[in-house]
């Protein structure tokens, strides 16, 4: 019940949360430099074709009126039409979000359960070689960005070995393992950076866990070690780890950026990306505001999840 109560609150401050993300969205745009018309008729365009075109468009209005133009529209539904391709917003975001949304599956169905099983391992031989070098290992492939790993791996897998394609746009007809095929080499910059930082946060909850009292006295009640493990250890260590993964969904829907541009995959942050070189406002924004609201849900849901699993968790607490 305590749970129930506290869903409404934390829904609340996710809608705060949501305003307050379009007004930085919205004002951030407004700072790119260059001209709207000017970016969409080219350098040479006449002067006054392209103020005819600002006016067209609505950019000449004072901010506030293009504000709450934007987001009303938005709140209902209506994400606008694009500037540069002069359509409807909505289906280009649903289409890129989908692309976005399978790399992002690829990524965690590799980087997950590998990532806990390296947390666990690293625990359970805490202060022995194995733990160093699953923590060094981890640490040291977090820190290195997408576009050097992404670069290496493409010279690994793609030009010498030959072994995974280098371009993530598979055929029109492909199937879904067809897919997945493509998808591996772009998801393992992914893998690297998440690893270290998931597993981390695994071994750290297991070796908690393994001091905690309950598990000292699930030891002298003569449990085998199996069942102790298993019902009383990574059920309260991997807690903390839920939060964790989903906090990265909104990382791995938009912070796709260089990697997408990297294996010329069209998702969302690839979109984000031609959006704001091109200063296509409404799509710059819709994008990035539906990152944003991905974000909100799956952090929400971790919440929810979490003090579903551990009843000492309380979502007051949290928000």
């Amino acid at each position: 019940m305590s749970t129930l109560r506290a869903i409404p609150r934390r829904l609340l401050l996710s809608l705060i949360t949501l305003w307050i993300l379009s007004v930085i969205v919205f004002i951030g745009a407004q700072l790119l430099p260059g001209d709207v018309g000017r970016a969409i008729l080219g350098p040479l365009a006449d002067p006054r074709a392209v103020a005819n075109l600002n006016h067209e468009l609505g950019v000449d209005r004072p901010l506030l009126v293009q504000y709450w133009s934007w987001i009303s529209h938005f709140a209902t539904g209506d994400m606008g039409m694009s500037y540069t391709m002069r359509a409807p917003i909505a289906p280009f975001i649903a289409t890129a979000l989908g692309n976005s949304l399978k790399l992002a599956a690829v990524a965690f169905v590799l980087v997950v359960p590998l990532a806990i099983f390296g947390g666990v391992i690293a625990a359970l031989n805490v202060g022995r070689p194995l733990d160093r070098i699953i923590t060094v290992l981890g640490l040291s492939a977090t820190v290195v960005p997408e576009f050097v790993s992404g670069i290496v791996l493409i010279l690994i897998f793609g030009v010498w070995l030959r072994v995974l394609p280098i371009n993530a746009n598979w055929p029109p007809d492909a199937g879904p393992l067809t897919q997945v095929y493509y998808l591996l080499l772009p998801s393992l910059p992914l893998f690297l950076v998440l690893f270290g930082y998931i597993a981390r946060m695994a071994r750290a909850g297991t070796v908690e866990a393994l001091d905690a009292d309950y598990t000292r006295t699930a030891v002298l009640k003569g449990l085998p070690p199996r069942t102790v493990l298993w019902r009383h250890v990574l059920r309260n260590a991997l807690l903390p780890t839920i939060t964790v993964i989903a906090t990265q969904v909104g990382y791995l829907i938009g912070g796709l950026v260089v990697v997408e541009v990297l294996f010329h995959y069209q998702g969302i942050g690839s979109l984000i990306y031609v959006a704001a070189r091109s200063k296509d406002f409404p799509t710059l924004e819709a994008g990035v505001l539906t990152v944003g609201i991905i974000y909100t849900v799956a952090t929400l849901a971790a919440d929810v999840l979490t003090s579903m699993l551990n009843p000492r968790v309380r979502l007051g607490a949290a928000a």
